[in-house]
């Protein structure tokens, strides 16, 4: 008598930054579930030498394309790509970061700061002196992880349509809570959902901008640890509601990995890129009913 077994069907992911830290291993992780992983980096060579690696570990389902998040050609050759092999995403994560400063090495040594302190703020002023925060620095930072993210997401979005299962993670941080933004009309408006529009995304990332060349950040309420930074996973959780408030019938979370050891970090973390993909896994796997517009502390729901 024959079984008839029901495949599972095919899924494809995007995962972006992969070529090494948490997205390298993201990428492992989906792969051992069964999924197709489109690899991507900005950095062609690196990329590749990051698929043969994974080829060699026995991941043949996983490719590469180069990205780079800020460029517009290089995301519309990505959507090309997939629209051609695939005809569809299930899965995208934007994992690609910058950390919005320069961290003077020989002066952390010299200080002898714990560098996990310094990173919670319990340091004091010392991460001024420790950091390097310029106008060119926050807008790259500003380029990757608010902009780079809302442009690659928008050019997939038609690809993402055509899955029944689609699924967006935005990989966040803790500096990006609510709670810490200081000045409380930036802060009601980053959290009042209903009426927020990406126009006033643009305007207060704008505003720090202007801040900062006028060496005012401190003056006008923003965030003194990791500043650039801060702001920029802070809207982008807030984006990421506004996509669910577009897309309801997506599954569209943002994650806060833990405090990893990787490049951003300057392997000051005390967690492992394996612990550190967990919560950006779970949520690109997650069944349907599953969470949607929320915020994850690794695993665990938390507030934005």
């Amino acid at each position: 008598m024959e079984v008839n077994v029901e495949k599972a069907p095919e899924r494809y992911a995007v995962v972006t930054g992969a070529n090494k830290g948490i997205g390298f291993e993201i990428v492992k992780q989906l792969a051992i579930s069964g999924v197709t992983v489109i690899l991507t980096a900005r950095n062609e060579e690196r990329g590749m030498e990051a698929i043969s690696l994974l080829n060699k570990q026995g991941f043949p389902t996983i490719v590469f394309h180069q990205l780079d998040v800020q460029d517009a050609q290089s995301i519309e050759s990505l959507a090309k790509f997939i629209q051609t092999q695939y005809g569809r995403l299930d899965i995208l994560v934007n994992n690609a970061g910058r950390g919005g400063v320069v961290v003077d090495e020989d002066v952390l040594r010299t200080l002898n700061i714990d560098p996990v302190d310094l990173f919670a703020g319990k340091a004091g002023n010392l991460f001024q002196v420790v950091t390097k925060l310029t106008y060119e620095s926050a807008k790259l930072c500003f380029d990757t992880n608010y902009y780079g993210v809302k442009n690659v997401t928008e050019a997939l979005l038609p690809l993402l349509q055509n899955s029944p299962l689609a699924r967006i993670v935005n990989v966040s941080s803790r500096r990006g809570a609510l709670k810490l933004v200081p000045n409380e009309e930036r802060r009601k408006e980053l959290g009042d959902i209903e009426n927020l529009t990406e126009d006033k995304i643009y305007k207060i990332l704008q505003k720090f901008l202007d801040d900062l060349e006028q060496d005012a950040l401190e003056m006008n309420g923003w965030q003194m640890i990791a500043p650039a930074y801060s702001i920029s996973k802070a809207t982008l959780n807030a984006y990421t509601r506004l996509l669910v408030r577009r897309y309801p019938k997506m599954c569209i979370n943002c994650v806060h990995p833990g405090f990893v050891n990787t490049d951003l970090t300057w392997h000051a973390g005390t967690m492992t890129v394996e612990e550190g993909a967990e919560g950006p896994v779970m949520l690109a796997l997650l069944p349907d009913g599953g969470p949607n517009g929320c915020y994850f502390d690794r695993t665990t729901m938390a507030e934005f």
